[in-house]
């Protein structure tokens, strides 16, 4: 079906797609699409929350920080409480002297009195929750002097998230004492803090003994917080997100900070509070799967989620609700809205008619939104709403920018093939730049190898591009998703899925 420029160029002037990014988009709870660990997180079947950069972790915890706080009082009486670095602020980096600092025992004590933190400030401090919290004023007295005698201070004031990591580290640096410095003309040593501050002889004194009782202070601290729930009849989720944007990727920091709040998470859980993470799939496996073991594994794994992952319909209904969502191109094509979110099949039918029948011309070509869906997959299969939302994001933009040069001319779609194909491109120009570069540097040299060449590899070829060590180095990148393999009976063979095609430069074909 053809379209005249001038009417898709006013039709996608009213076409709002929202963001790729879970914090800039302004569809989130319009097209929300309840999946199983939806489902799971909000019946509290689940603490820790795994998926693929880009497969919906920040957008599902922003529903429930934003969104469902209401509704989970209302109906479950829960108090959500959450950890997050805002946007591009660099709280967490200001701190990275400090961190650097900690062993991973450390860790679990800081993690903890973060979370302290959290439900000292979101909760018995929240005015909103001050009526429902008026039986618990005895509990409450009781908690805020566990929290003093552990070192953590009552502060009247609202606090920043800035404040309250610099309050967790300070109470931290009088638990566990660990720098020292010493003097000049040999005269000994001085203790400091983890502000890199002397401390007197009475403080040491009282530090070491506080270091000596830290678990039962922490586990006196959880209690008075359970009596208070108690009290109040209420329970308290302490959520936590982008974690991969708080300490250097990769780095020892990062794996002694991830491995001491999955062990923070057993210690303070209870059966009325809960620590809820939302953590990158690659990220937990490089913490968990390591030769020293995980002693929290079992009880970590007993409340996890299936790893986040989206079926071809239900990207197909994510697409729809934000589509639809403009009522100009809904009348356009005469979809009835409310029959776009009871029918799968009534979806995916209103869907195609925005689009070419196919990408390219030819009998045995792929419908067009099953080529969107395959060429956003990477090498596990695995398709984000991310990646598919960036390559409509851009086609729609090129399509805009094609009507607006031809006003007189027409198109085979509302989003035309040669604008499809245009956001394809730029997609995998952008997965080069910011998920294989930028995410895996350490696997970057194998991958660079493949640049300019071919999509398929057999043993033999793959061998001679990644010399000696090349099935180690297979394996990893297979892990990763940047290959997919095939056991054929003549030997394994791998390809480059299309998503990294363009951005890589290649060539269809085997090396």
């Amino acid at each position: 079906m053809a379209f005249e420029n001038k009417e898709v160029a006013a039709l996608l002037k009213d076409l709002n797609l929202g963001s790729s990014v879970a914090e800039f988009d302004g569809l989130l709870e319009t097209a929300r699409i309840e999946t199983s660990a939806f489902s799971d997180l909000f019946n509290d079947r689940v603490d820790l929350i795994p998926g693929t950069k880009g497969s919906g972790k920040s957008a599902l915890f922003r529903m429930f920080v934003e969104f469902l706080p209401g509704i989970l009082l209302s109906q479950r009486k829960v108090v959500v409480a959450h950890g997050v670095q805002a946007p591009g602020d660099p709280v967490f980096q200001a701190f990275a002297e400090q961190f650097a600092q900690l062993s991973e025992d450390d860790f679990v004590d800081f993690w903890c009195i973060y979370l302290v933190s959290l439900a000292h400030e979101q909760f018995i401090k929240a005015p909103q929750y001050k009526r429902r919290l008026e039986r618990a004023h005895s509990d409450i007295n009781a908690f805020t002097a566990a929290c003093n005698k552990a070192g953590i201070p009552n502060i009247q004031a609202e606090k920043s998230l800035k404040d309250i990591l610099g309050w967790a580290l300070r109470a931290l640096a009088r638990w566990r004492p660990k720098l020292t410095h010493k003097l000049p003309h040999g005269a000994g040593e001085i203790e400091l803090d983890l502000f890199g501050n002397p401390k007197d002889a009475a403080e040491k004194t009282t530090s070491d003994e506080t270091s000596k009782q830290l678990p039962n202070y922490v586990s006196e601290i959880r209690e008075s917080l359970d009596r208070v729930l108690a009290s109040s009849r209420l329970s308290l989720w302490l959520m936590v997100d982008r974690l991969d944007e708080v300490f250097p990727r990769r780095s020892e920091t990062e794996r002694r900070a991830l491995r001491g709040l999955l062990r923070a998470m057993k210690f303070f859980s209870s059966s009325s509070i809960r620590v809820k993470v939302f953590l990158r799939d690659d990220m937990l496996d490089h913490v968990v799967n390591t030769s020293e073991g995980f002693t929290a594994l079992t009880h970590l794994t007993a409340r996890q989620a299936d790893t986040l992952r989206w079926t071809e319909e239900q990207i197909l209904a994510m697409l729809a609700k934000r589509v639809f969502s403009s009522a100009k191109i809904a009348e356009y094509l005469t979809i009835n809205p409310a029959r776009v979110y009871s029918s799968a099949t009534y979806r995916a039918a209103s869907l195609q008619r925005m689009f070419p029948k196919t990408v390219y011309r030819g009998t045995r070509q792929s419908r067009t939104l099953k080529w969107i869906y395959d060429r956003c997959a990477d090498g596990r299969g695995v398709v984000t709403p991310r990646d598919v939302l960036d390559l409509l994001i851009r086609a729609k933009q090129r399509q805009e920018d094609i009507c607006s040069g031809d006003l007189e001319g027409s198109t085979d779609g509302i989003i035309g093939s040669a604008a499809i194909q245009y956001g394809l491109e730029e997609l995998s120009i952008h997965k080069r730049r910011t998920y294989l570069q930028a995410e895996f540097p350490h696997l970057w040299v194998h991958m660079e190898k493949f640049v300019g060449g071919k999509t398929e590899y057999g043993e033999s070829a793959l061998s001679a591009l990644l010399d000696a060590e090349w099935q180690t180095a297979a394996e990893d990148l297979v892990a990763i998703g940047f290959l997919t393999r095939k056991s054929p009976a003549n030997g394994d063979m791998y390809r480059v899925p299309y998503l990294y095609r363009h951005g890589l430069d290649l060539t269809q074909g085997k090396a």
